[in-house]
């Protein structure tokens, strides 16, 4: 079975990265952010979680 890397640098990546602050970002309406929530679970049917495949 292959790898797709060399095991001598698992968990080291990450931490060699270079941190970047997120840009700010102004806050939602609460009327908008509720009307995009719905949409989004009740409209699209979408689930909460990561694998979003049909059951």
């Amino acid at each position: 079975m292959g790898t797709h890397g060399s095991l001598t640098k698992a968990g080291k990546v990450r931490s060699l990265t270079p941190k970047i602050d997120p840009l700010p970002k102004p806050p939602t309406n609460p009327k908008k952010r509720n009307r995009a929530n719905f949409k989004k679970r009740i409209i699209q049917g979408r689930r909460p979680g990561q694998f979003r495949g049909r059951f």
